[in-house]
């Protein structure tokens, strides 16, 4: 098995690369597609990564992909099972270009709000749009009778 690269994006500008050591392939039979022949082949892949024992990843990329990634994780391992194709070396390029974009997607910083005020002219719009409604109502309500 190799290296798992992953692409460079936010918060890796030069990339990443998760050592095969910490990658951990399981193959089993898969109910994609594939007909009589998925049933004697172990064509589904499930490769997993234990977040928490990495080498790759800093502490501070490591307690931002486990805070991103709680819902997805068993403990501190991430899994990705691909069986869409019927060919094993397909799922598992598959599955390792999944794992790929979902460490990629982790790592990047969050993106911080600005605060802005509405315009001048959205004001504006909105006090016009109140009063003419407020009007509409007003004028659902019986005459006076002066």
């Amino acid at each position: 098995m190799e290296d798992l690269r992953v692409p460079a994006g936010p918060g890796i500008p030069i990339g990443l690369v998760v050592p095969a050591a910490d990658l951990t392939e399981q193959f089993s039979r898969s109910s994609g597609p594939g007909g009589q022949h998925v049933n004697t082949s172990d064509s589904r892949v499930q490769l997993s990564v234990d977040l928490g024992a990495s080498t790759a990843l800093t502490e501070t990329q490591r307690s931002r992909v486990i805070e991103r990634l709680s819902a997805r994780l068993a403990g501190t391992v991430l899994t990705v099972s691909s069986e869409g194709q019927r060919s094993q070396l397909r799922n598992r390029n598959a599955a390792r270009q999944r794992l790929a974009e979902i460490l990629r997607e982790a790592l990047a910083p969050p993106v911080e709000r600005r605060a802005t005020k509405p315009s001048r002219n959205s004001r504006r719009r909105r006090v016009r749009a109140e009063r003419r409604r407020s009007e509409i109502k007003q004028n659902r309500k019986r005459p006076r009778l002066d």
